[in-house]
């Protein structure tokens, strides 16, 4: 019976992680199987993916701040805040959010307390409900969802129209 006596590697220092982005690998690296050149376009760069991140605050949370950015965002649990995103704002069933609204399409299943500006389309599921004001290009109402405060719908051009909506209380 033959015994190896095998070097064991130097214990590893800890180190703080980083948040960097990794390293390429080597251009004269083989290409794995998803990277095959019949997978890849014959010349150029790799197409980057269009496609917008979603946020998520999971039902099990309570958050007090504000939300601004781009992207999407989608509240599953509570948040209190005014939420400003170039994206699409889901609000989950049960979910609320006490707070104004831009966004550029706001999906409402659970519960909105606060107006929503300019947004390009609203939806609003038969589970969801809006306090407050709207202001959308497009808005499409689920029979069953609930709705009090001034409704302004399509492109109507007018400042004026906007001022004075925000000047009246809540019917």
């Amino acid at each position: 019976m033959a015994i190896f006596n095998t070097p064991q590697p130097a214990a590893k220092k800890d180190v703080a992680p980083s948040f960097a982005a990794d390293p390429l690998p080597p251009r004269d690296a083989a290409p794995t199987p998803a990277e095959s050149p019949a997978t890849q376009p014959a010349t150029g760069p790799r197409p980057v993916a269009n496609t917008a991140k979603e946020s998520l605050i999971a039902s099990d949370l309570t958050i007090e701040g504000k939300i601004e950015g781009s992207g999407h965002v989608r509240i599953a649990g509570r948040f209190k805040g005014d939420v400003n995103v170039q994206g699409d704002l889901t609000i989950e069933p049960g979910a609320k959010l006490a707070g104004g609204v831009r966004a550029n399409k706001v999906t409402v299943s659970g519960e909105l307390e606060g107006n929503i500006d300019s947004a390009s389309q609203v939806e609003l599921t038969n589970s969801g409900a809006i306090h407050g004001d709207l202001k959308a290009d497009t808005l499409t109402v689920a029979s069953g969802s609930r709705i009090r405060g001034h409704v302004e719908c399509g492109n109507w051009g007018d400042k004026a129209s906007a001022r004075n909506g925000s000047e009246r209380g809540n019917g």
